[in-house]
């Protein structure tokens, strides 16, 4: 049933039933204009015919105007006389009445109407003809198809004195019955025409429709990417050269379509692929292409951000349209405040076409995080060098101000203030080497000694000299703490310069060292596994807080500034620690709690080493 449904909807609709039907209408249209047109004319012509068949002979109504002049004891007698010759002549006459100009019926053609003569008539058109001396003639439809024909009668010839008129009555049955068949005959040869042009339209337009069919079924397989097929030619007239035409613009598509899919590929790989990410918009500023990278940046899914305005998706307030039109730069930063904040630039251009009408625009975003995080880098360095420069340098101006002004001469207070000097002058000795360090670490003017070493034995022999240094702060009345060891027996072979890892073992131990409470236990553990040994370093000191744990590592970062300058720190052994570590392709991180101590970790790269390997030790 669907079948038939879908089926008579093609038909309903196709070009081939909408020409046969225009033709038949056409013809249908031209055939009844014609028939309507012919009858109309037929119908007129027959009743002209027909009235002109019934119209009183002028002898006649001479002869009737005469006995009316007369009008004597024989005039009724005389007019019905005529009048029954003359209806007696005419077959279609059914009626005659002769009445004066008084409107007195004075003669009549049917028996049956004998006693109506000397009565007056009650018919209009009769009054009508009588008053005005016009003849009248009317074709009535009631009970049978009749005229009715008033005649005026004149005194004399060329005289307007109206003496009386007759009235004629005629039967035109057989004039309606000759139209009724006539039109039906005509009905009938204008079907038969209507069908055979019904059959001639259905073949032309078959003819015209089949070459138009072939080739809306090439461009549905071109629609679908199929351009193997081609449109058959039939004839050399406009069709077979549309048809030529047709398969000459299939060849031409499936070249460009071949040049726009490789171009396309070749832009989406150069998308995918660039670093930097890439927002398309149409010209309402609605994002409708993007590549990879733009969503890596944005942290988000390209189902999110598809025909999204673009003032959205970056967190801008201003309208997309001006932000387009503007193109210009602008700076914005997503994920602020977390782990995962990235500091973008993104630049606008217009896309325009040869018209100069603007289509849209490409939003380019390039990532200048670690550019920003040099740049305030740099500046924090500078800021923190000059103020850690400044601290010692002001506190030296003041002194030595001090001693100038007579204070050297009191031994109570010159030598402390001279001590203090030397303190400083120390500190910022201590300050501009690590300084020098880092700058020809950065600048990889460093070189780095590897040698092989048995790295529990080298851990041990650093934790040997603070037990020293233990010992001496009890018998000196200082500060009490314990150094735990947990190294294990193994010999664990690395490759280090001796001397690099030990200022960061020394650093980290010095930094546990200041940190801890009188008392407390310092524990150093070594592990390891296939591919690197790790050094931890606990104390129970007061503990780092989470949000400076990723900072501690930073040049002049200090966790309790003021404590730390107190007792002479100067905010770069850990950067220092850093560079060393990764130097040596390793890695150094802490974990801490507040009032809970912290834990430093240096993990060093390590491969095993097979039982067959023999290594003189140094």
């Amino acid at each position: 049933m669907n079948r038939i449904k879908n089926k008579f909807k093609h038909l309903t609709i196709s070009i081939n039933t909408t020409l046969a039907t225009v033709f038949m209408a056409m013809i249908i249209a031209t055939i009844e204009v014609i028939g309507v047109y012919f009858t109309r004319q037929l119908e007129q012509n027959s009743i002209d015919n027909f009235q002109s068949s019934i119209q009183v002979l002028p002898i006649v109504t001479n002869q009737l105007s005469l006995q009316l002049v007369r009008d004597n004891k024989h005039t009724n007698s005389n007019l019905n006389r005529i009048v029954n010759d003359y209806s007696n002549g005419i077959g279609t006459i059914s009626e005659i009445i002769v009445v004066d100009n008084k409107d007195i019926i004075r003669a009549v053609s049917r028996l049956n109407d004998k006693n109506r003569i000397g009565q007056r008539v009650n018919n209009t058109i009769v009054k009508q003809v009588t008053s005005t001396g016009r003849q009248a003639t009317k074709v009535v439809n009631d009970h049978g198809d009749y005229m009715i024909q008033v005649t005026p009668l004149n005194a004399g010839n060329g005289s307007t004195n109206i003496v009386g008129a007759i009235y004629v009555k005629a039967s035109m049955q057989g004039v309606f019955n000759d139209l009724r068949n006539i039109s039906l005959m005509f009905l009938v040869t204008s079907l038969v025409a209507a069908v055979m042009g019904a059959i001639l339209s259905l073949v032309v337009s078959h003819a015209i429709t089949k070459p138009i069919e072939e080739m809306q079924s090439q461009a549905l397989n071109i629609a679908d990417g199929d351009y193997s097929s081609q449109v058959k030619i039939y004839s050399n007239d406009e069709l077979g050269q549309l048809g030529q035409a047709f398969n000459t613009l299939s060849v031409r598509i499936e070249r460009s379509q071949e040049e726009s899919e490789s171009e396309q590929r070749r832009l989406d790989s150069i998308l995918s692929h660039m670093s930097d990410g890439v927002l398309a918009t149409d010209r309402h500023g609605n994002v409708n292409v993007v590549n990879q990278m733009a969503l890596n940046f944005l942290n988000t899914t390209e189902e999110k951000i598809t025909n999204k305005p673009i003032a959205t998706i970056l967190g801008l307030k201003e309208s997309s349209q001006d932000l387009i039109a503007n193109q210009k730069g602008i700076v914005l930063t997503v994920n602020e405040g977390s782990r995962d904040e990235v500091i973008l630039h993104a630049s606008f251009s217009l896309i325009k076409r040869v018209t100069g009408f603007v289509s849209g625009s490409v939003c380019v975003l390039h990532d200048i995080t670690e550019q920003q995080k040099n740049e305030n880098s740099q500046k924090q360095f500078v800021s923190n060098v000059s103020h850690e420069l400044r601290t010692p340098l002001t506190s030296m101006h003041a002194y030595i101000e001090t001693l100038n002004e007579g204070a050297w001469k009191d031994p109570n207070v010159a030598p402390k203030f001279l001590q203090v000097t030397q303190e400083e002058t120390e500190r910022m000795i201590r300050m501009i080497s690590e300084l020098l360090s880092l700058s020809r670490m950065d600048r990889g003017a460093v070189k780095i000694n590897f040698e092989w070493v048995n790295f529990n034995d080298f851990v041990a022999h650093i934790l040997d000299r603070f037990d020293m240094i233990v010992k001496n702060n009890q018998k000196e009345g200082k500060k009490k703490y314990t150094i735990k060891r947990q190294l294990g027996t193994q010999a664990l072979w690395v490759e280090i310069d001796t001397d690099k890892i030990a200022q960061v073992i020394d650093n980290i131990m010095n930094n546990a060292i200041k940190y801890s409470p009188n008392g407390g236990v310092i524990t150093a553990s070594l592990t390891h596994d296939d591919h690197r040994i790790i050094l931890s370093i606990a104390d129970q000191g007061l503990g780092i807080p989470r949000e400076d744990l990723s900072k501690i590592f930073d040049r002049f970062y200090r966790v309790d500034k003021a404590r730390s300058r107190a007792q002479g720190g100067t905010g770069l052994g850990l950067a220092i620690a850093k560079e060393i570590v990764e130097q040596h392709h390793g890695q150094i991180w802490a974990t801490s709690s507040e009032n809970r101590g912290s834990t430093f970790y240096i993990a060093l790269p390590y491969e095993p080493m097979s039982e067959g390997d023999e290594w003189d030790e140094a």
